[in-house]
């Protein structure tokens, strides 16, 4: 399918947020797509216009014909697989179609809620309440895979790469997740990908119109 013939896509994004991870995969996917921003400063996701959209209030978000997505690997698996042309997404059939699905939910199931335990510096809960057991194991599987390298699934690179590269970068960087040569190693390939280097581009200077408006 021609992205002309997809009907285009509805992009709800506030900059310097987690679905600055959706701008990257848009770039890379090449895919025409109208952009709704919101000021995440000044409340607008509180508004009722987008709590119809999202009622948690938060991005990213798509529309795309009458399907509404919310909740990031949703979205990511959504987009990967509407626009194929781009390979991004192993398809059906594809021994790497359960491990990449894999990737894309371990993010949110188990990942972010350890590293947002860690950094509220909660005290550790039984193994056995916590979706993603404990914060050492969890981090264990991520650089165990990721030694594999120079992404989740060797030489080839797919949405699930995209997620988890923005994701690392950020909780990196804020000192969430240690700087281990592994993470720094594939943090740095997935940056250096032109579409991701045009993407953050593009969202340093949507914040930046954000703060002086």
């Amino acid at each position: 399918m021609s992205h002309s013939s997809i009907p285009r896509v509805t992009f709800f994004h506030s900059p310097n947020t987690r679905s600055t991870g959706v701008l990257i995969l848009l770039e890379e996917l090449d895919a025409d797509y109208d952009l709704h921003l919101l000021n995440m400063k000044a409340g607008e996701q509180r508004q009722p216009g987008y709590l119809a959209i999202n009622p948690m209030g938060k991005v990213p978000a798509i529309r795309h014909g009458d399907a509404l997505v919310t909740e990031q690997g949703a979205v990511f698996l959504y987009l990967a697989d509407l626009f194929t042309a781009a390979g991004l997404a192993p398809q059906m059939g594809d021994p790497l179609r359960g491990p990449y699905l894999r990737w894309l939910f371990f993010y949110g199931s188990s990942f972010e809620p350890a590293v947002v335990d860690r950094a509220l510096q909660r005290a550790p809960a039984s193994a056995s309440t916590l979706p993603y057991g404990d914060y050492d194991t969890m981090l264990a599987t991520v650089t165990g895979q990721l030694a594999r390298g120079p992404f989740l699934f060797g030489e080839r690179c797919t949405a699930a790469d995209l997620l988890w590269g923005t994701a690392l970068d950020w909780t990196t960087r804020f000192k969430i997740v240690p700087e281990l040569p592994v993470l720094r190693a594939y943090i740095d390939c997935v940056n250096a990908r032109p579409a991701v280097m045009r993407a953050k581009q593009k969202d340093a200077e949507l914040a930046a119109s954000q703060a002086t408006s």
